[in-house]
């Protein structure tokens, strides 16, 4: 594992890197190059997911960087069509196959699904499996609230050591932060620069966009860096892990230079204070295969 960036060690030992590069809605026949280029800046951590469609694209950019296998974090996510002790297990046997790989590092539920809670528990029993049988190195979830934690936490033995949320200063989740360290578990943030409200406009015509709120904008004049870098550090002096995306190799190189600065308290505080308590994506009480139709292919 490279170690010139920052790790943080998760509950059961492993190093993760704390910034990742993720690949949601680039298209798989940009993934590769893409997932090349943010290797050759320095990432480390590449997060995809069943549902994205580019497994396979991530792994052709890792073989095809020159990076080992041991130097680069890999995770990825099973979807909820395929929520099931055995389901799962086979979907995780298709996600590693695409992706050309022997093991992943981490391995997620991408969402609770409240309505059959028991699905969502018999996955995670089979994640488990996977953990034990050493082909994934470390287990966790995303967009368990703290109540979807403690119905998981109280049925399964082995506690995520990750949960993925969306989280970035309009949507801060403090109570949900709170209650994943308590419970050693590493909040890692998606959308962490608010793109989501791109992905998921209530009215197209007015975008949020936080990178252009007054306190990001000079912030970021002060210290010379552009307001995406701003937000970013704001989520390591937090102590969270984001995960930022770009096909752009001007912004991937950008969103990983974030390590030669630091906010003070009182400027972390003030982006703290943007926060809405409305999230921009979906709402994870609601998530179910209603809500998201979509089935993964072999």
């Amino acid at each position: 594992m490279d170690t010139t960036r920052p790790v943080v060690i998760l509950n059961n030992g492993v190093e993760m890197p704390v910034i990742g590069f993720g690949v949601f809605q680039i298209p798989p026949e940009q993934t590769a190059d893409a997932v090349r280029n943010a290797l050759a800046c320095g990432y480390r951590l590449i997060d995809t997911a069943a549902s994205y469609n580019n497994e396979r694209q991530v792994g052709e950019g890792i073989r095809s960087s020159g990076m080992g296998r041991e130097e680069v974090f890999v995770q990825t996510k099973l979807w909820i069509s395929d929520y099931g002790y055995d389901s799962a297990l086979h979907a995780f046997d298709r996600s590693l196959r695409k992706l050309g790989l022997d093991y992943v590092d981490l391995y997620l539920l991408h969402w609770p699904v409240p309505s059959d809670f028991a699905a969502t528990v018999a996955s995670y029993r089979a994640v488990e499996k996977l953990l034990v049988d050493g082909l994934v190195r470390a287990i966790g979830v995303c967009n368990f609230s703290p109540s979807h934690l403690e119905r998981l936490l109280a049925e399964v033995n082995t506690p995520p050591a990750v949960n993925q949320v969306e989280l970035h200063p309009y949507f801060t989740q403090r109570d949900l932060r709170e209650f994943n360290a308590a419970h050693g578990i590493v909040t890692q943030s998606w959308s962490p620069i608010c793109g989501v409200y791109r992905y998921f406009p209530t009215d197209p015509q007015k975008v949020k966009n936080c990178l252009e709120e007054p306190v990001i904008v000079d912030l970021a004049a002060k210290y010379a860096k552009t307001s995406a870098q701003v937000v970013l550090r704001w989520h390591l002096e937090h102590g969270l892990c984001p995960i930022p995306k770009s096909a752009r190799p001007e912004r991937i190189a950008e969103n990983i230079d974030v390590f030669d600065f630091e906010l003070t308290a009182e400027e972390v505080a003030a982006i703290d204070a943007l926060d809405t308590g409305v999230r921009g994506g979906p709402d994870p009480k609601l998530v179910d295969t209603r809500m998201f139709p979509r089935r993964i292919e072999d």
